[in-house]
C-alpha cells in the first residue's frame, strides 16, 4: 500500500512538471527563462525516477529478507519444538487448545485430592489426559509446582509422561497435561468392579508381578537415579496407571517433595497423603523420607496380591463400634499357619491359573519387609527390585511388632481440608495419654492392631 502510494506520488509530480515544461514553452517561447525552466524541471523528473527505482529495489531486497527470515524462522520452531519433544520439555499450552481438546472438559475421566482429570485430544491428534488443579491459593500453587516440578525433568519407562502445562489468567485453575493412558488406572484391574461403566477386569497373576516390578523399577529410578531425590508420597493404586499393554507407569506427583542427596529426611508438619498407605515416622512428624514411598508400596503390593484393601470396614454402625479389618496382619497369621494360598485373590484361584507359591512367597516376604514400622528396617527399593528379580534372596522379615497407626475418621467429610492434624490426633500418634474414656466422641477412631512375627 505504501509502495503505491509512493508511486503515485512520483507519477503526479512529473505530470506536473512535463505540464509546467509545456507550458512555459507557449507563453515563454525560447527564451533563457524557459531554458532555466525546463532544466530544472527536467533534473526534477530524473530524481524522481531515481527515487522510484531505488525505492522500488530496496523494497524487493526487503521483502526477500523477510521471506528468508520467516523461512529460518519457522525451521528454527520446527526443530525447537521437535527438540522439546527429544528431550521431554513440557510445552505450555494455551487455556483455549486444552478447552477445545478436552470439548469443554466433559469428558471426565475421574477426581483425585488436588484435582479433576478430563480426556482430550490435541490439534495433532494425539489423546491427552489433562488434570486440572482448581484453585488459585496457597494449595493448588504448592500441587501444581511439585508435581511439574517433580516430573518435568525425569524420563522413565514407568512413569506417566508429562506433555505440557497451562496457567489460565487471572490466577484460576491450573492444568497439567498428561498422555492418555489407555486401561486407567491399577485399582480397576485388582479390586472386585464397583462402577458399571468404568473399565476393568481381573489382573492375572503374572501381570501383578510384572505390574509390582515396573512400579519398583520406577520408584527406585526416582529415589536412586534422579540428580535429586523425588519422594512421590502418594503411592497407592489409583496412581498407578495400566497402558495397552498392561505395563505399569506410575503418575500424580501433586504431593511429591524433592529431597537432596546429602539429606536424610525432609523435616515437614503437613500429613497429607491416603489413610492406609501413610508410614509410620510421617504420621508422628519425624520427618518424611524415600523410606515412606517403600512403605506405601508395600501395602500396594499386599492389595495385589489378596485383590482387597489392607483397611477395610466391617461395621458401618456407629463410631464407637466401627471394626477395622487389616490385611497384613492376615497375611502374617496365615503364613505361619502355612495357608498362605488363602490370602491370594479368589479370582485368581478360580482361573485356575498356576500360580507358583514359592513366588507368592516371594512377593509377600518383600510386602513385609516394606511396611515395617521402623524406616531404617525397610529395603530400598533397588532393593526391592534385586529381590523381586530374584537377584537378591528374601530373608525373613524381622519380628516386629507392628502399631499400624492410620487415622480412620468417621466420615470422609471429616478429614481436614489441608490434611493437618490437630493437638487430639498427634498425642494419639504418639503413644500419649488420652482420654479414652468418653464413648461418645465423635472425633476419630483409631486402628490399633498388633501384627505378631513370625
Amino acid at each position: 500500500m505504501e509502495d503505491k502510494r509512493a508511486i503515485l506520488i512520483s507519477i503526479a509530480i512529473t505530470l506536473l512538471l512535463v505540464s509546467s515544461i509545456v507550458i512555459a514553452r507557449l507563453s515563454l517561447k525560447l527564451s533563457k527563462t524557459f531554458y532555466l525552466i525546463c532544466g530544472a524541471a527536467v533534473a526534477a523528473i530524473l530524481s524522481v525516477a531515481a527515487i522510484v527505482v531505488i525505492r522500488t529495489r530496496y523494497n524487493s531486497r526487503r521483502r526477500q529478507l523477510e521471506h528468508q527470515l520467516s523461512f529460518q524462522g519457522r525451521e528454527l520452531r520446527i526443530e525447537y519444538s521437535f527438540l522439546r519433544k527429544i528431550a521431554g520439555v513440557p510445552t505450555k499450552f494455551r487455556h483455549r487448545e486444552l478447552e477445545e481438546a478436552t470439548d469443554g472438559f466433559r469428558a471426565l475421566l475421574g477426581r483425585g485430592g488436588s484435582g479433576s482429570v478430563y480426556k482430550g485430544i490435541l490439534s495433532d491428534g494425539t489423546a491427552v489426559a489433562v488434570k486440572r488443579i482448581d484453585g488459585g491459593d496457597e494449595r493448588g500453587e504448592k500441587a501444581f509446582k511439585a508435581e511439574v516440578a517433580a516430573i518435568a525433568s525425569v524420563q522413565h519407562v514407568n512413569l506417566a509422561r508429562l506433555l505440557g502445562y497451562c496457567i489460565s489468567s487471572g490466577g484460576g485453575a491450573r492444568f497439567i497435561v498428561y498422555e492418555f493412558v489407555f486401561n486407567g488406572s491399577l485399582d480397576n484391574w485388582i479390586f472386585p468392579k464397583i462402577r458399571a461403566n468404568q473399565r476393568s477386569g481381573c489382573l492375572s497373576w503374572d501381570l501383578r508381578c510384572r505390574v509390582a516390578l515396573d512400579v519398583a523399577k520406577a520408584l527406585s529410578y526416582l529415589h536412586h537415579d534422579c540428580r535429586s531425590c523425588v519422594l512421590h508420597l502418594d503411592v497407592k493404586p489409583e496412581n498407578i496407571l495400566l497402558d495397552g499393554d498392561h505395563r505399569a507407569l506410575v503418575s500424580d506427583f501433586g504431593l511429591s517433595k524433592l529431597k537432596g542427596r546429602d539429606e536424610s529426611r525432609v523435616e515437614t508438619t503437613t500429613i497429607r497423603g491416603t489413610r492406609g498407605y501413610l508410614a509410620p515416622e510421617w504420621l508422628l512428624e519425624n520427618g518424611i523420607s524415600e523410606k515412606c514411598d517403600v512403605y506405601s508400596y508395600g501395602m500396594v503390593l499386599l492389595e495385589m496380591i489378596g485383590g482387597r484393601r489392607c483397611i477395610t470396614v466391617l461395621d458401618k454402625g456407629h463410631h464407637s463400634k466401627k471394626k477395622f479389618q487389616f490385611f497384613p496382619r492376615i497375611v502374617v497369621e496365615k503364613l505361619k499357619e502355612g495357608k498362605l494360598m488363602e490370602v491370594v485373590d479368589d479370582r485368581l484361584l478360580m482361573d485356575g491359573a498356576g500360580l507358583d507359591e514359592r513366588e507368592l512367597r516371594r512377593m509377600v516376604g518383600v510386602a513385609l519387609w516394606c511396611i515395617q514400622e521402623k524406616p531404617r528396617t525397610r529395603p530400598t527399593m533397588a532393593e526391592v527390585v534385586e529381590m523381586l528379580e530374584g537377584r537378591r534372596p528374601v530373608e525373613d522379615a524381622p519380628h516386629t511388632q507392628m502399631l499400624v497407626v492410620d487415622l480412620l475418621p468417621v466420615d470422609e467429610d471429616d478429614d481436614d481440608d489441608d490434611g493437618r492434624t490437630d493437638s487430639r490426633r498427634r498425642l494419639q500418634l504418639r503413644g500419649m495419654p488420652v482420654d479414652h474414656g468418653n464413648p461418645s466422641s465423635s472425633d476419630y477412631s483409631m486402628a490399633f492392631s498388633m501384627m505378631s512375627g513370625r
